[in-house]
């Protein structure tokens, strides 16, 4: 009987325990329905406070001590243009090194590259002969041959596009100087895309004029301005196509050439000696500091050297290097210990063959690399607008959403997030599965200075410069500080 009660006595004692226990994990499940959402949202709400602060420390910095706009004026003042294989482009070689080895990288390194050099040569003359003699606003398209210092002189025939050439045929053609004369388009807010609507006919008009028995060829400079400032850039020839010559104007002469046209036959004389030079060894160059949690997880934020050999590439793409260099001296000076690797890239070869960006991939790849994320400038030092957003199909979505959720930190800056395009040089990164990004600057003014003997350090405005720098380390932090899953 004892041995029962006994039983009986322990039996309620475990139920009683059992109740306690469920009444003790039903008032913490209580409290923390009541007050977790609570602490939670202190929690995110502190974090948010933290990340608004440290933003606005990075701009403070950057408005009140940067050195981007010191390192822009040194770079276009004493280098100066720097077209891949000049010699030009060996001094900016050379400059980024010290800046990067003064700045406290942990590594600092060259990447070698092949590029194709191109010459302008001598001075180029452009005339219209007739029905009177006036001297064109000129200058030679990159990779294009001249004259030979020879005076090439012939008729010339007005078209808005490529596919005029195809309609009028080689009878109508042959044995003049094709004059492309189709503008950007002004109605276009974003002036890129007016520049990806008008700028086949400089990269490929020449082979496609040829092709129809034309002598050379004239291109409306890609700009929305009316000015007398000639614009060069990038031409292609066909292989299968004989080359001619292709020779940029000013918009203010090909609105007077076009006027002319519609009254009498108009005659231009071209004499130059452009000519492509062969491929010379060139280099991009890299510095990085070493994440202390991630660092196998790469983020990239870059610009390219190189520039045209016109002017000297303060916003094309001296604006992007320096604002990359930026970013990482404004780290460091705040004292932020990055989780993740942070590379900083100048890339060689943008302009005319895209060398430096191709092979870094290439032995990224080869290594085995991941690019968490690639940042790069390349769109001027004007104040920034936001940031554009890609990637392979398989992450951009996730990505971009996790992104998204640091809009309102950034949005008091004037910064908004877009899908699009980033940059040429991170494109071939893409097969990484990465995030890429593009700073977006205000479009309005840069392609008054795109490509021209004008693009210099007066062109550029100091506090604009620096808030895109800003722009550029606030994102970089968030990115490194919470990665993007």
């Amino acid at each position: 009987m004892a041995l029962k009660m006994n039983q009986i006595t322990r039996t309620v004692y475990y139920k009683q325990i059992s109740m306690a226990k469920s009444t003790y994990h039903l008032i913490l499940c209580t409290i923390f329905c009541l007050f977790g959402p609570i602490l939670i949202a202190q929690d995110d709400t502190n974090q948010q406070n933290t990340d608004a602060k440290f933003i606005k420390d990075i701009h403070n910095q950057i408005l009140t001590d940067g050195e981007c706009y010191d390192w822009l004026t040194e770079l276009t003042t004493d280098v100066g243009a720097r077209l891949a294989g000049s010699p030009g482009s060996i001094k900016a070689v050379e400059f980024m090194e010290l800046k990067m080895n003064s700045i406290g990288f942990d590594k600092v390194w060259t990447q070698e590259c092949k590029v194709n050099y191109w010459d302008r040569g001598e001075e180029e003359k452009v005339y219209m002969t007739s029905p009177r003699s006036q001297r064109l606003n000129a200058l030679s398209l990159g990779n294009m041959i001249g004259t030979d210092g020879k005076v090439l002189e012939a008729e010339i025939i007005e078209v808005k596009g490529l596919d005029e050439v195809e309609i009028l045929g080689i009878d109508k053609v042959k044995g003049k100087i094709v004059f492309y004369n189709r503008p950007m388009d002004p109605t276009q807010i974003r002036t890129f895309s007016a520049y990806g609507g008008a700028v086949d006919q400089r990269v490929y008009g020449a082979s496609k004029a040829a092709e129809y028995g034309a002598v050379a060829v004239l291109v409306r400079s890609m700009t929305t301005r009316q000015d007398d400032v000639p614009h060069t850039g990038t031409s292609v020839y066909d292989e299968e196509i004989k080359q001619i010559p292709a020779i940029s104007i000013s918009t203010n002469d090909a609105n007077m050439l076009s006027e002319l046209l519609l009254k009498e036959q108009v005659i231009v004389s071209i004499q130059n000696n452009a000519q492509p030079m062969g491929e010379r060894t060139s280099h991009s160059v890299i510095g990085e500091i070493k994440g202390s949690e991630f660092p196998n997880e790469i983020i990239l934020v870059g610009g390219h050297l190189d520039s045209w050999d016109v002017g000297a590439g303060a916003h094309d793409d001296g604006a992007g290097c320096v604002h990359s260099l930026q970013v990482v001296r404004t780290m460091l000076k705040l004292g932020y210990k990055p989780k993740r690797t942070i590379r900083c890239v100048m890339f060689q070869n943008e302009e005319n063959g895209l060398a430096g960006g191709r092979e870094y991939a290439r032995i990224s790849n080869e290594k085995g690399e991941y690019h968490l994320a690639a940042l790069e400038s390349d769109s001027g030092g004007f104040v920034p607008r936001g940031f554009s957003f890609e990637g392979h199909t398989d992450v951009l979505k996730p990505f971009y959403k996790h992104v998204s959720q640091w809009l309102p930190l950034l949005e008091s800056y004037g910064l908004q997030f877009s899908t699009g395009g980033s940059g040429a040089d991170i494109g071939p990164l893409k097969s990484q599965k990465g995030l890429l990004i593009g700073l977006r600057p205000d479009s309005q003014r840069y392609f008054d200075y795109h490509h021209t003997d004008i693009d210099r350090i007066d062109a550029v405005n100091q506090r604009e410069l620096e808030l895109g720098a800003a722009a550029m380390t606030s994102l970089i932090y968030l990115i490194d500080k919470y990665g993007l899953q």
